[in-house]
């Protein structure tokens, strides 16, 4: 059952038993009927003689986990961390990337306006967060920066293991918002359809040692009634990592 199913069913048996509380406490009359229920259906499976697949399903995405390589972690604490290290370090090991020729190229390039005395209009990092997403009881990073041309936004989580820091989720997509809640992170993006949008939902795997990708949800929002064209900034697919 999803969570907006649950929450539907939850909603309706205490409108119910609210019903039936408000008539038996009357002066006068007994209970009553909130009306007729109606009659439970099983689910009815299809295709029973199908065959099983000779394949996996194609994947959604793989979760990521790389170390960080030029970046240490003083006193194991990530929060002594510069993300503009973190960032510069992704840049540097991912040339056909955010080289002259890459995808992200003006990305690369922006981001000496970072530093103390660029331009901060310019600079394509986002703030930083710190919660603990994996369960250690020790904070995490989370960072984010905007992907130039292409106005995507790169999501990245960071943990530390053994005195090193260690990427452990990597995804990039047309992202109009992105949450935190427990130990999950939320990514928002648009869809194709006015009033509607995409939810992500990635959660610590410990088996992955990584962030995974956990749920997909396709929401209505809003009351938009006509459909649009897809942002020119939307990937091709679902969502794309980057190591």
């Amino acid at each position: 059952m999803s969570a907006r199913t649950a929450r539907t069913a939850l909603t309706a048996a205490a409108v119910a038993l609210l019903s039936v509380t408000a008539a038996g406490c009357g002066d006068r009359g007994g209970l009553q009927g909130a009306g007729a229920t109606p009659t439970a259906v099983s689910p009815a499976r299809l295709w029973p003689d199908l065959r099983p697949a000779s394949s996996p399903a194609y994947p959604y995405d793989v979760a990521t986990r790389a170390i960080v390589k030029g970046v240490t972690v003083p006193g194991d604490d990530i929060r002594k961390v510069d993300p503009v290290d973190v960032v510069e370090a992704e840049i540097e090991a991912h040339p056909d990337d955010y080289g002259s020729k890459g995808a992200y190229h003006a990305t690369a390039e922006r981001m000496k306006e970072c530093r103390p005395g660029g331009d901060e209009a310019r600079c394509p990092l986002l703030k930083a967060y710190h919660r603990d997403l994996t369960g250690d009881g020790r904070a995490d990073l989370t960072l984010g920066f905007r992907l130039y041309p292409t106005n995507q936004t790169a999501v990245r989580v960071y943990t530390v293991e053994k005195h090193k820091l260690v990427q452990v989720l990597a995804d990039n997509d047309a992202i109009i918002g992105v949450e935190l809640a427990g130990r999950a992170l939320i990514e928002r993006s648009p869809a194709d359809i006015s009033g509607y949008e995409y939810r992500t939902t990635w959660v610590w795997d410990p088996e992955q040692r990584a962030m995974a990708f956990s749920r997909d949800e396709y929401l209505h929002t809003g009351d938009g009634r006509h459909g649009k064209k897809p942002s020119p900034s939307a990937s091709a697919g679902p969502s794309a990592s980057t190591p």
